[in-house]
């Protein structure tokens, strides 16, 4: 956008579509846009690219909020770094596709305590469990 101004104003608009899930109506806002708003419409461009590619995954976030479900990704990300990124990223290693999905996987089995259930009944629970309480 040109200018500060220009910028929270568009996202005060843009800004209950996505809150809402309602990733189209954001995407015709984003094409709607006046020109003389935009400094670099190859930006506008890649976001609407963006949003069309990954529209089936951005929930309502309304609706989680009013279920009482996270709207953060912080677990995943704090489960992540606890699982793979401190192995793999602090100690000099270099890791292949394969291997880094194969550690992670391991490494998720034996954390959660289903090691013993994947070796025997080649099963694995799927329970969300809140390890902050």
């Amino acid at each position: 956008m040109r200018n500060r101004e220009i910028r929270n104003g568009f996202f005060e608009e843009i800004r209950p579509y996505l809150w809402y899930g309602n990733v189209p109506g954001a995407i015709k806002l984003l094409k709607n846009i006046d020109p003389k708003k935009v400094k670099n419409f190859d930006t506008i461009n890649y976001l609407i690219e963006y949003l069309g590619r990954v529209q089936d995954t951005i929930p309502c976030y309304a609706l989680r909020k009013q279920l009482g479900l996270r709207n953060s990704s912080n677990l995943g990300e704090k489960a992540n770094d606890m699982i793979v990124s401190n192995r793999q990223k602090h100690n000099g290693m270099s890791w292949s596709n394969d291997g880094s999905v194969a550690f992670a996987t391991l490494a998720a089995t034996s954390r959660n305590s289903e090691v013993n259930r994947w070796l025997h009944r080649r099963d694995i629970g799927f329970a969300l469990v809140d390890d902050t309480a």
